[in-house]
C-alpha cells in the first residue's frame, strides 16, 4: 500500500477521533487502539518509518498515537512508547 493512502487513512481517523467530546491525551489513546486493533503491522511499520523520516501531512494527533505504539517486527503486536 503506498504511504500517501495510509497518511490519508491515519488523518482520517485523527478527523473522527478530533471531533469526540473527549481529551486529547483521550483522542490518541483511541488512535492508537485503533491503529492497533484493525491495521495490519506492516500498515503500521509503514507509518512508523515514514514518522521517522520527518511525517510530513500527518494529523498531529497521529503523531502522537504512534508515539504509543511500538514499530512492530516480524508482525509483533507488542504495544509501547516510541517517540514519534
Amino acid at each position: 500500500m503506498k504511504i500517501e493512502k495510509l497518511i490519508h487513512m491515519a488523518n482520517q481517523i485523527a478527523g473522527f477521533f478530533a471531533t469526540q467530546p473527549i481529551s486529547e491525551e483521550d483522542k490518541a489513546v483511541q488512535i492508537a487502539n485503533h491503529l492497533s486493533d484493525f491495521w495490519d503491522p506492516r500498515m503500521r511499520r509503514a507509518l512508523h518509518d515514514y514518522l521517522a523520516q520527518g511525517g510530513a501531512g500527518l494529523d498531529p494527533l497521529v503523531c502522537t498515537a504512534m508515539a504509543q505504539l511500538r514499530r512492530p517486527a516480524s508482525g509483533s503486536e507488542d504495544r509501547a512508547p516510541d517517540g514519534c
